[in-house]
């Protein structure tokens, strides 16, 4: 007898470590220009500055190592640097290609209870760019991604697609600081919502890569990095 085939469970929700949430609050003051480049990061200090052991400290200055943000050198601790524009240009490529995937999954695989929710959660999203609510527009774009990763019905690929955000989560959400970049961004979030409403895989995945495209470009002005073009 053939097996029944099911639909992929949700991914369960990844809850951010201490690690995680001290690596981002370290990389908005990295990205806001409150710790400039050269900035020395002990360990010791910074436990104490945010009432965490030595352990999510060291986890977070290698998170925030493997972006570019850190460095770490040997015997002599980390300090602040500069990401290097060929490796975060990498990283938003992969990014892109993962979203992608997760966004041509879901013009598929979405039924049309989730595919409502998608569009209400990005119609609420509208007031929070016209005021230019950033905090709120922040935390309700994690939301929409995530919401884009768990429709695809790929548990492994909403795994790799999250863990990858994770890593660019920094740049991501500093980028959002830009000038007019809150409308921008609801707008490529429109053309993504469009084409998974219209069950266009193709056009979904094009509507991801440009949103990234954008904003890696977004973040690199910010930081005054000239655009990288990849081979």
């Amino acid at each position: 007898m053939p097996l029944d085939h099911q639909a992929a469970p949700p991914p369960a929700e990844i809850r951010p470590t201490r690690a995680h949430v001290l690596a981002n609050a370290l990389a908005d003051s990295i990205t806001s220009g409150a710790l400039p480049p050269g900035t020395p990061l002990e360990e010791e200090r910074l436990a104490a500055a945010h009432g965490v052991s030595r352990t999510p400290v060291r986890e977070a200055l290698r998170l925030l190592a493997a972006t570019g943000l850190v460095e770490q050198r040997p015997r002599r601790g980390a300090v602040v640097s500069r990401p290097d524009p060929r490796r975060l240009a990498e990283m938003f490529q992969a990014m892109a290609e993962l979203e992608a995937a997760c966004a041509a999954l879901c013009a598929r695989a979405m039924d049309r209870r989730a595919r409502t929710r998608l569009a209400t959660r990005h119609a609420a999203m509208a007031p929070m760019a016209a005021a230019g609510d950033l905090r709120a527009y922040q935390a309700a774009n994690v939301t929409f991604h995530e919401a884009i990763y768990a429709g695809a019905g790929n548990g492994y690929l909403a795994e790799l697609a999250q863990a990858t955000r994770l890593r660019l989560a920094p740049f991501r959400a500093a980028q959002l600081g830009g000038q007019d970049r809150l409308t921008a961004s609801h707008a490529e979030h429109g053309a993504i919502v469009a084409a998974i409403l219209a069950g266009d895989g193709t056009a979904a995945a094009q509507a991801v890569r440009l949103h990234l495209s954008a904003t890696e470009g977004a973040w690199g002005m910010m930081a005054g990095q000239p655009p990288v073009l990849m081979d």
